[in-house]
């Protein structure tokens, strides 16, 4: 099943990147891996895919303990500070910074290991309750206060769009999302060139991919539905 989901999957990435006149190699597919087997993980990686996502700081350390390919391993849910000293030298991105205490914090890990940390910063592009992230209109001034820390490397902007049937009602999410990094780069703030956009999702990825997303976070679409009752 993996094998013929991530099929059909590429072919949208690729039909997307077509008709958005973009070429197939910016856009990096993330296999969204949570909850499911390491089995599943390594079907994946037999058909090609290297970048995973994990939403839980347990998971990621449980599999990369188990699968010790080299493989890139994003932190894409929500992180709490006390949690981030198990990250460096396990993921290669953070991709749900969106407050001080917890931007302060990887710097204070990434510099104990002697490396800088790739994060992403998350945005709250729909205003959702339920949903982590900077409202849009705090997005500069927060990326102009943490581009100071030394062993933080702002690389972008992340969403979480809505949950819908109709994917086209999100593009003005992610096209939202792509002009706020645009106007960020504008302001040539010291330390911060952004080329990221993490945005798009297994209902929504061929529109994100149209308004310029360099990462797609797939997960139901390769490996389907997640029994959460095991967790």
């Amino acid at each position: 099943m993996i094998k013929e989901n991530l099929k059909i999957v590429e072919k949208n990435i690729e039909e997307a990147c077509k008709k958005a006149g973009r070429d197939r190699k910016e856009v990096t597919l993330i296999a969204v891996s949570k909850t499911k087997p390491v089995s599943d993980i390594r079907e994946a990686m037999s058909c090609g895919i290297t970048v995973f996502g994990e939403n839980k700081v347990q998971e990621i350390r449980d599999k990369t303990a188990e699968i010790k390919e080299p493989l890139s391993w994003h932190m894409i849910g929500h992180l709490q500070a006390n949690k981030v000293k198990y990250l460096p030298g396990v993921a290669c991105m953070i991709h749900s910074v969106d407050n001080r205490k917890l931007a302060d914090e990887i710097e204070k890990q990434a510099a104990k290991h002697d490396l800088v940390m790739d994060v992403l910063i998350e945005v709250n592009m729909a205003g959702e309750d339920t949903k982590f992230g900077l409202a849009p209109e705090a997005v500069k001034d927060f990326v102009k206060e943490i581009s100071e820390l030394k062993h933080l490397r702002i690389r972008g902007l992340m969403t979480i769009a809505p949950y819908t049937t109709e994917p086209e009602s999100n593009r003005q999410y992610f096209r939202g999302l792509r002009q706020l990094k645009d106007e960020i780069n504008a302001l040539n703030i010291e330390g911060v060139s952004m080329d990221t956009l993490s945005m798009g999702m297994t209902g929504d990825y061929q529109i994100a991919i149209e308004e310029g997303a360099t990462f797609v976070r797939v997960g139901t679409g390769i490996f389907g539905e997640r029994d959460y009752s095991q967790k």
